[in-house]
């Protein structure tokens, strides 16, 4: 009989319900995608700031030698002891790695900077490199090179174009396997394979420092140059400043306006389902003097009402997380380029919230509990 009840009264202000169940389906949409973009966000975050390059660098400690060759003006370090330590490490949060030495050579007798690395690992640590030309998949070959836009259009280089680095008495005849060009510090440097800048300069097993990519959140950043510090503790572990203060930066902002998005959209629900409810609640003065002329309860009646009410949140709210679920998935494409994947945790919990907005909002129904029969029955 109760749950008959219930359906009457559903069926009777089909019209006033469906404006509070649209209110409720558009705050459970907007909820639910603003949490499920929260829940993916930190991850979605990291990884378009790992697209801006290396992140953490590793090199000696200002002030301090470290073991290694020492040249008049720098550290070096041993490229294979550094490597050795890395691989007992074996970090999963690194999505790419390189070792770098830096010296001025010449360039058809002009000074130029060239930078010895892994050339193979040169677009993994920094994805908006454009490329004319081909990359260099291989670390031991010892001719091809990169060239930087500024250093190709000063010396006339092109792809395929050949040309000798020197540094000291040494030369390096090389090949332009391609033209970079980054918008920064890269675009005045000559990129060559490590081996090459060691031999040049006369350093073999020796590098300036090594770089890292690293994935995943903010903690696990920390995880990683804390197992660096232990594992170099001669050595200094630093993260990039400007991408990682950058990134806490934004990150912050974006859940503060998250948050605040939500607890507007949630009293903005409120107020649309208290005033749907306070005009029903006109309606339904003569329903509840008849039931309690019958017999009903206060609590009876008002129980009955507010299930009305409860289920009206249910539904609007997993309806709304269905439609919150394709909202956010749209705002990943727009912002972030990918898929936000689904979290399934955000439907109990919203379609609770909304519950909660609808009894909320379900206030002017209780007074229909202080009805006098009489009254009604005479029909004042």
């Amino acid at each position: 009989m109760f749950r008959r009840l219930v359906w009457k009264l559903v069926r009777g202000n089909r019209g006033r319900l469906t404006v509070a169940l649209v209110a409720l389906i558009s705050g459970a949409a907007v909820i639910s995608a603003l949490l499920n973009l929260e829940l993916d966000l930190e991850r979605k975050l990291t990884r378009e700031f790992r697209s801006l390059g290396a992140n953490v660098v590793l090199a000696s400690k200002p002030g301090v030698e470290a073991a290694g060759a020492q040249t008049a003006t720098r550290s070096l370090l041993s490229e294979s002891s550094i490597e050795s330590g890395l691989k007992a490490m074996h970090s999963s949060d690194v999505s790419a790695s390189a070792p770098y030495l830096y010296i001025v050579g010449q360039a058809e007798n002009t000074p130029v900077v060239v930078a010895g690395t892994w050339l193979d690992q040169t677009r993994a640590l920094d994805p908006t490199w454009k490329i004319e030309g081909r990359s260099v998949d291989s670390r031991t070959d010892l001719i091809d090179c990169l060239v930087g836009r500024n250093v190709a259009d000063r010396f006339g280089l092109g792809p395929g174009r050949q040309f000798d680095i020197s540094y000291g008495a040494k030369t390096a005849h090389v090949t332009v396997a391609g033209v970079i060009d980054t918008g920064g510090s890269e675009d005045d440097q000559i990129f060559v394979n490590l081996p090459v800048a060691q031999k040049l300069a006369g350093t073999p097993d020796q590098i300036e420092l090594w770089q890292f990519s690293v994935t995943g959140t903010t903690a696990a950043m920390s995880r990683f140059l804390g197992r660096l510090a232990a594992e170099f503790p001669a050595l200094e572990a630093r993260p990039v400043r400007q991408v990682t203060q950058a990134e806490g930066d934004l990150l912050g902002r974006i859940r503060g306006l998250i948050l605040g998005m939500a607890i507007l959209i949630l009293v903005l629900t409120a107020l649309c389902v208290l005033a749907t409810m306070a005009a029903l609640a006109m309606e339904r003065r003569a329903d509840v003097g008849l039931m309690k002329a019958l017999g009903g309860s206060i609590a009876r009646v008002t129980s009955l009402f507010l299930t009305e009410v409860g289920a009206l949140g249910a539904v609007g709210g997993l309806l709304g997380c269905f439609v919150g679920m394709a909202l956010s998935d749209w705002m990943g494409q727009r912002v972030f380029g990918t898929a936000i994947s689904p979290r399934w945790e955000v439907f109990p919990f919203t379609i609770a919230l909304m519950v909660g907005v609808a009894l909320a909002g379900a206030l002017p129904l209780r007074l229909l509990g202080r009805v006098r029969p009489a009254v009604i029955l005479r029909g004042e």
